[in-house]
C-alpha cells in the first residue's frame, strides 16, 4: 500500500476508534463474554499499525494512544450515559497498542525474495 493509502487507513481507523469509544450506548452482544475487550484490542491495534505505517513515530503514537486509553475510560465513566469506565479496558487498549506496533514493525521490515540466502559478511 502507498503512503497515502496508509494515511487514509489511519484516518478511518481513528474514526472507527472514536465511534466505538464515545458512542453513548455500548454495542455489546449479550452472551458473548470478552467481546468488549476484543473490540478494545482491535480498535487500538488498528490505529497503532496504520499510524506507524502512515509514517507517525511509534513512540509518540504509543504514548498518545496509551493516554487516550485512560482518558476514554474516564470520559465513559463520568460523562457518557449508558457507559462505564473499566480499568480492564485500559489493559485491553494497551495490549492492542503493543500488538499494533509489533505488526507494523513486521510489515515494515524489508522482505527477501523467496529462496534468497542472506548475504555473507565479507
Amino acid at each position: 500500500m502507498t503512503a497515502a493509502g496508509w494515511r487514509w487507513a489511519f484516518g478511518l481507523s481513528v474514526a472507527a476508534q472514536l465511534a466505538v469509544l464515545y458512542w453513548p450506548e455500548a454495542g455489546t452482544a449479550p452472551g458473548v463474554p470478552g467481546l468488549d475487550k476484543v473490540a478494545h484490542v482491535a480498535v487500538f491495534g488498528a490505529v497503532a499499525v496504520t499510524g506507524v505505517l502512515a509514517g507517525l513515530p511509534a513512540r509518540w503514537l504509543a504514548a498518545a494512544l496509551l493516554a487516550h486509553a485512560v482518558v476514554s475510560e474516564a470520559v465513559q465513566g463520568s460523562v457518557l450515559p449508558g457507559r462505564s469506565g473499566d480499568v480492564w479496558d485500559v489493559v485491553a487498549d494497551a495490549a492492542g497498542v503493543a500488538a499494533g506496533l509489533l505488526l507494523a514493525a513486521r510489515l515494515a521490515r524489508p522482505r527477501r525474495p523467496v529462496g534468497a540466502r542472506p548475504e555473507e559478511p565479507p
